[in-house]
């Protein structure tokens, strides 16, 4: 019996941020399963379907609960937001079901935070790029930091994810900290909030005024430039070195 897993990426907001693959995937499953805020961005979308809901830091228990249901025939879709394989649900998803060869799990991209954010800010990422989590719920943060010091003296570009929460309120502020070592503090810098979801509002600073910015939480993506960067007409732009 074939045993169908789909993991859609959602892109960062509602139906109209998805892609067509990744809503004919959904269109076609019998159970929906995902962390309780994205899945009520869809529920509506989607009616007649079963959905299988959680909260934070319930990310094994949700993806056991998928392949639960696919085992018994039914195909079943795991949604992440932004794109699964970005900090995303792909990873333990595949995890999970390494005992099951005959689970066929496809993985269904988006667009993650990183180049939508990008995309509100101006083109910051038009240029090398990294993408670092302050998260260190999975990763120490002497790696974490060990990673910032790396990337800003290579002069990357650096889509931060993760910059804050309730018991992570000063992360940010280290993180540029560190990054003040390698880089000026006049590298312009943006904070995009609520992401293609209600809300949504970006704001421009440097790097040097990021770290004393507390407008950040789990629903905030930071970019900053590089070297190069500049503010052209209130948008971030990282020349690539067309001569023009």
């Amino acid at each position: 019996m074939a045993v169908k897993i789909y993991v859609v990426s959602l892109g960062p907001g509602g139906r109209e941020q998805m892609t067509e693959r990744a809503i004919k995937a959904l269109e076609s499953c019998d159970v929906i399963t995902g962390y309780n805020v994205y899945v009520n961005l869809i529920k509506d979308e989607f009616p007649g379907k079963k959905f299988v809901s959680n909260g934070m830091r319930k990310e094994v228990d949700r993806c056991k609960a998928t392949l639960e249901e696919a085992l018994k025939g039914q195909t079943v879709a795991i949604i992440s937001s932004g794109d699964a394989g970005v900090y995303g649900m792909a990873g333990i998803m595949c995890q999970v079901a390494a005992d099951y060869p005959e689970v066929d799990i496809e993985v269904i991209p988006g667009v993650t935070a990183a180049c939508s954010g990008a995309a509100l800010l101006g083109a910051p990422l038009i240029c090398d790029f990294c993408l670092i989590s302050l998260s260190d719920l999975l990763t120490p943060w002497e790696k974490i930091e060990k990673r910032l010091d790396c990337a800003s003296q290579a002069d990357f570009c650096i889509a931060i994810y993760n910059p804050g929460s309730h018991k992570r309120v000063d992360y940010l502020k280290k993180a540029c900290n560190i990054m003040l070592k390698n880089q000026s503090g006049d590298v312009p810098c943006g904070i995009v909030h609520n992401i293609g979801r209600e809300g949504e509002s970006y704001e421009l600073t440097t790097l040097k005024e990021l770290g004393d910015n507390e407008n950040v939480d789990m629903f905030s993506t930071v970019i900053i430039g590089n070297s190069q960067s500049k503010v052209i007409n209130g948008r971030i732009v990282t020349p690539r070195g067309y001569h023009l």
